[in-house]
């Protein structure tokens, strides 16, 4: 069929767009500016955490999407894909007025999600290559990002939040779900991310325990201007978050 044909060719070419990288290249440049991590990155261990059925048993989906204010028309960006339980839902609610950007960093991952989106003739969703410290999405894009269960895999964070921030639209939030737990355990602790967050130029907007979607809801907006990568802080094991713009008038 030939829609069928084009969305094949669209999301393959989406999915080669960048050049794969070696799992053991995924460390951020040392002289980037940016500061590392104070605290352990967990292992990408699958592009699947549960089944599909049992999350919707949960209605995980349709809570996050509540939650998160996905409307119909949005534009929004889906990190960390995998599968794409979330890419396919996101598509549905957005409807064809919206579009949605599922973003991984497996190229395999990526190519067997551009063919479910084929297969499901969603014409509104489109699959993209990001790398480890950059999600490479378009600047002033999205009214939401979603990040679930993959958080802790982000081995510079300070770096990626700093580079994913020109995508969001004007009023665009940053939506985390993830397990309040050690980050080596597949979680992150709702301090750390707030801290982390705060420290790249984003403010919480709101957090609720969210145990059908295994652990809380996290909204945060940018807030002020983006600060320097010299000027970033790493957070320390039970720091307080440190607004970027009070760590600049103290240098």
């Amino acid at each position: 069929m030939r829609l069928g044909a084009v969305l094949a060719a669209a999301a393959l070419l989406a999915a080669c767009d960048g050049q794969a990288r070696d799992p053991d290249t995924k460390r951020a440049d040392p002289h980037s500016g940016f500061p590392a991590a104070d605290r352990p990155v967990a292992s990408i261990v699958s592009a699947r955490w549960s089944t599909e059925e049992a999350r919707d048993r949960m209605k995980e989906a349709d809570q996050v999407m509540n939650l998160a204010g996905i409307k119909r028309g949005m534009t929004v960006a889906d990190i960390g894909a995998g599968e794409g339980y979330y890419t396919i839902r996101l598509g549905q609610r957005v409807g064809k007025d919206g579009r949605v950007v599922a973003e991984d960093i497996v190229p395999q991952v990526i190519e067997r999600l551009g063919e479910r989106v084929v297969r499901e003739r969603l014409a509104n969703v489109s699959v993209r290559l990001g790398l480890p410290a950059d999600p490479r999405l378009p600047e002033r894009s999205f009214d939401r990002v979603l990040m679930v269960h993959m958080y802790h895999e982000i081995e510079s964070p300070y770096e990626f939040l700093w580079r994913l921030r020109p995508s969001l639209a004007p009023e665009g939030q940053v939506v985390v779900v993830d397990a309040n737990r050690p980050t080596e355990q597949h979680g992150t602790p709702p301090d750390l991310l707030q801290c982390e967050f705060a420290a790249a130029g984003y403010r919480q907007v709101s957090m609720r325990q969210m145990p059908s979607a295994g652990g809380y809801l996290a909204i945060f907006r940018a807030e002020g201007e983006r600060p320097e990568p010299m000027m970033i802080k790493a957070c320390r094991s039970g720091a307080r978050a440190t607004p970027a713009a009070m760590q600049q008038g103290s240098e």
